[in-house]
């Protein structure tokens, strides 16, 4: 279909066209023309710039009208339609043949080459070369101002001046005043498989309708002039047989439709519509008149400025339920929001939508850097997640930014249609841009948003996040792209020889400005937060003020291994100048009982524990966890602060702080504890509390009533209670946090010279061992050895013996079940079945 558009946005690779009728289109940079594409193809294989080459915006300015072609029309998940077009002369004038171009005929043309003499036109016609002199160009390039010289792939206007040898070379003007004079008449032998949009003729009305006005032109072609289009000053004053001029705006190909314009800046050709001002995009009118209402389509209105609108059907009530048509005869008085802007239509596009009316954010140049947002998932990609914030404005959260910790299965965390909310990192206008955040280290962050270089003062506090750990030190980000570095000797008060082992790309960080030069756009930034003092300044501290540094429950840090005490680990948070000492009791390095051992025995002085949490600060003695389930539900604040804020039914995640024969007793983050009775224990009939539940083992609880008055709290731990719905996937995750956490032992044990701990790490549950019977035990099990499990006792119960008859010296071929690390102790099977299924 070919179509009039004027262009309304030039960006880097692309314009954006407004259409006829409200609509909009595109045109991607490769469909300019044939010689701009070469040019580009040039660029790509030679990877600089080749002489010729010029951006969009030098070639072409928003209000100028173009011809185009629909390439394509593309249908988003979400319904949205995107047109894409073409301005390229050879298909735009593809139904022209060399034995139909004649002298006065208008046609599109891109400049391919420039010449001593002028310059070579496309014109899209095969055999045909058609020439435009310097004389025909001077007055036109010397109007646009755009340099001495017409571009390659710059589309013109032009008009046939010249024909010779039967089409095969054309003369062509550009001349402004030769251009607009030009008007299509019969002897130009148009004909519906050429005819082109743009074209100014001479028409007469054949019937007035109340929808438009029906044309004959050109002798026997006949046209439509909808009610958007016709001359505002006579509205439709319009009566048969008479004569107007008219401009086409569009041709259907396969039905020959043919669409026109009365409008008067269409009626001169190489004019430009007049302008609508974009200056109240987004204003709200509290009165706008309606001047008419089409029941298919929508109405027209006039604005409190004289501005004439159109609001769509869809955008005239909320639903077609609450749609009243009585509510909109001429004269009915409505409150509107400009939402866009039609240069085709010359007028503004509105809606009386209340959601839209109301909303907060209608363009991008309402959201600001730092704002925080609501969105909808609209997309889960590689690169990251793409969030609705409100109609027409869609923002990307980088992979890193799903969550304070890297998620490496997103999809399971956020599904299509979750209503999230975010934070503003980047909005550029200009290109539609918008960065966000889904970080609640930086959501909930109280400390000044840095988004200029000119902000950074020394000492100034905020939080950023890391981009790059490498050996000189850390680069860290704020919003609109401000990063500075923290050089080695400023990530912490202990030397840290690897940064890249202790900090990640995506990790919130508090800094502190040290030094900025926001011309050359260089910071520096330090993690030692605490001030430092001057030689004057020294004075004793006593060891209350020692403690005046202070952790938030739910704070992330970082410590180093001091001592390894029977219970638990001594360390000092790396990223605090003062070297606060922190406690992480034995059954808080995991949520798994038997792995917190593990880690404890195999972790040693000097260790380096990244993302631990405070459990909790009460001065003299700072608690820390690593439990990943507690961690997380503080992080997505599915905890409670207070006894006041807890319900009947919530579901919370905390940890065994007592068994007793009546019952369990259960804490959760912030110091909340409740009872969970024998009874509200297990699905399993309960004899024994200490054989269902042991203290420091993390657990999912559901509260099932509250006493105020006595503050307590009772609670269901039973598995069929306390399940959130998707029960599959929270065994996944717990069990691929397991091997995570097995993995890690395995890599502290590596390090190890031992050759029995080298042996231990290289035994994974579904390994094939090769081994030889040691004995048959008379409880039916029996023992192995081996020359891969050297210093290991190797089991395999009776019933893992399966049908096998086996003899001591007898070599037989063994999967691995289980490792138990600190026993020593491997499990193997022999059952056939089992052997069998490994790939």
């Amino acid at each position: 279909m070919l179509l009039l558009g004027c262009i309304k946005e030039v960006n880097d690779y692309d314009m954006v066209i407004s259409l006829p009728n409200g609509l909009s289109g595109f045109v991607p940079i490769t469909q300019i023309s044939d010689a701009y594409s070469k040019l580009l193809s040039k660029q790509v294989a030679q990877g600089e710039l080749p002489e010729g080459l010029n951006s969009l915006s030098d070639m072409y300015s928003p209000g100028t009208l173009v011809r185009c072609i629909v390439a394509s029309i593309e249908k988003s998940d979400n319904g949205h339609r995107s047109i894409k077009l073409s301005i390229d002369p050879k298909k735009v004038n593809k139904g022209l043949n060399a034995s139909a171009l004649t002298p006065g005929m208008l046609l599109s043309g891109s400049v391919s080459s420039v010449e001593d003499h002028g310059y070579l036109i496309d014109i899209g016609v095969i055999g045909t070369h058609a020439f435009l002199p310097h004389e025909k160009a001077k007055n036109y390039i010397k109007a646009v101002k755009r340099g001495p010289d017409l571009k390659i792939g710059q589309n013109l206007n032009c008009v046939i001046v010249e024909v010779k040898n039967e089409g095969r070379v054309v003369r062509l003007s550009i001349d402004r005043s030769e251009v607009a004079a030009s008007l299509a008449t019969e002897k130009q032998n148009w004909a519906l498989s050429n005819l082109l949009p743009g074209l100014v003729v001479k028409a007469r009305v054949q019937k007035v309708t109340p929808f438009g006005v029906k044309l004959t032109f050109l002798s026997y072609f006949t046209g439509i002039v909808d009610f958007m289009h016709v001359d505002p000053e006579k509205s439709m004053n319009y009566s048969p047989d008479q004569v107007v001029k008219a401009c086409i705006l569009s041709v259907h190909p396969s039905s020959k439709a043919v669409r026109l314009t009365l409008r008067p800046a269409f009626l001169h050709p190489g004019g430009c519509p007049n302008q609508v001002s974009s200056d109240r995009m987004g204003a709200v009118v509290e009165e706008s008149t309606v001047k008419a209402f089409y029941k298919q389509f929508g109405a027209l209105f006039e604005l409190d400025d004289g501005t004439l609108a159109f609001a769509r059907l869809k955008h005239l009530s909320k639903n077609r339920k609450s749609f009243k048509p009585g509510a909109f005869k001429a004269g009915c008085k409505h409150k509107c929001r400009i939402i866009d802007y039609s240069l085709m239509d010359e007028m503004c596009i509105v809606s009386l939508k209340y959601q839209v009316i109301e909303a907060q954010f209608l363009l991008y140049q309402d959201i600001h850097t730092g704002d925080v947002v609501q969105g909808k998932v609209v997309s889960l990609k590689p690169i990251g997640m793409q969030v609705k914030v409100a109609d027409g404005i869609k923002g990307l959260v980088p992979s890193i930014h799903l969550a304070d910790v890297i998620l490496k299965q997103p999809e399971k965390k956020y599904n299509i249609g979750d209503e999230v909310k975010c934070r503003v990192l980047e909005c550029s206008p200009a290109g539609k841009k918008l960065i966000l955040t889904l970080k609640k280290s930086l959501i909930q962050s109280k400390l000044p948003v840095l988004t200029n270089y000119e902000d950074a003062k020394p000492g100034l506090i905020t939080h950023g996040f890391v981009v790059c750990a490498r050996e000189f030190g850390c680069i860290v980000k704020f919003y609109n792209d401000v990063k500075g570095l923290v050089p080695k000797n400023e990530l912490s008060s202990e030397p840290i020889s690897c940064p890249d082992k202790v900090f990640y790309e995506g990790q919130v960080v508090k800094v502190v400005v040290l030094k900025c030069e926001p011309e050359q756009e260089r910071l520096l930034l330090s993690f030692r937060l605490s001030s430092k003092s001057g030689p004057g300044d020294k004075r004793e501290c006593t060891s209350k003020e020692k403690q005046e540094v202070k952790y938030q429950i739910g704070e992330i840090v970082d410590v180093k291994v001091l001592k390894k005490k029977d219970n638990g680990l001594e360390v000092s948070v790396l990223e605090d100048e003062d070297n606060v000492v922190a406690w992480i009791p034995t059954l808080h390095l995991s949520d798994f009982v038997a792995t917190s051992k593990l880690l404890w025995h195999c972790l040693q002085v000097g260790d380096v524990l990244p993302r631990v949490m405070c459990l909790s600060d009460k001065g003299e003695h700072i608690i820390l966890s690593r439990k990943s389930a507690v961690i997380s539900a503080v992080q997505e604040e599915q905890v409670v602060r207070s006894f006041s804020e807890i319900e009947p039914g919530m579901l919370l995640t905390g940890y065994v702080r007592n068994v007793m024969p009546f019952g369990v007793f259960v804490e959760f983050p912030f110091g909340v504890t409740g009872l969970a009775p024998k009874v509200s224990m297990s699905d399993k009939f309960v004899t024994e509390t200490k054989d269902h539940f042991v203290v420091g083992q993390t657990v999912i609880a559901k509260v099932m009533s509250i006493d105020e008055e006595k503050q307590r709290v009772l609670l269901n731990l039973k598995v069929s209670e306390c399940s959130s719905g998707d029960s599959a996937a929270e065994s996944f995750s717990l069990l691929n946090q397991y091997f995570k956490e097995l993995k890690e032992i395995r890599d502290l044990l590596r390090r190890g010279e031992s050759s029995m701990a080298q042996g231990l790490c290289e035994l994974v549950p579904g390994k094939e061992l090769q081994l030889v019977v040691q004995d048959v035990r008379e409880d039916g099990s029996a023992l192995f050895s081996g020359s891969c499990v050297t210093g290991l006792t190797v089991i395999a119960t009776h019933y893992h013996l399966g049908d096998k008859n086996i003899v001591p010296g007898e070599k037989i071929k063994a999967l691995v079940l289980h490792v138990d690390t600190l026993t020593s102790e491997v499990y193997v099977s022999l059952r056939e079945e089992l052997l069998k299924q490994r790939p």
